[in-house]
């Protein structure tokens, strides 16, 4: 048995995005965020849908073409279509924001 909010590393340079499951045309993965935010100029454009929910602290993200902001605190939850543009433009600095991500076709 694992913990989704173990094993996290204290020096966390990078955003830590890790596969938790997978099968044919589905992936679970576990996204941990420290103060990590999308560079400038860049938007995700996937090529698969994906299902997000915040587990702990928080974070804000915008999407191509939308003026509203989308204010992230844990138990919030979201759908996001294949090659919706979107980026993440703040995570919690004080503690780690962790996501639990589902990709599909």
């Amino acid at each position: 048995m694992k913990n989704i909010f173990a094993d996290i590393s204290e020096n966390l340079p990078d955003e830590l995005m890790e596969t938790v499951f997978q099968s044919s045309g589905f992936r679970l993965e576990r996204i941990v965020s420290r103060g990590h935010c999308s560079p400038d100029g860049f938007w995700y454009d996937q090529d698969e849908n994906e299902w997000v929910i915040l587990l702990q602290g928080t974070a804000v993200l915008s999407f191509e073409n939308q003026e509203t902001l989308i204010f992230l605190n844990p138990g919030d939850y979201l759908h996001i279509d294949r090659h919706q543009r979107h980026r993440v433009e703040q995570t919690a600095r004080n503690q780690d924001t962790v996501w639990l991500a589902v990709f599909y076709s």
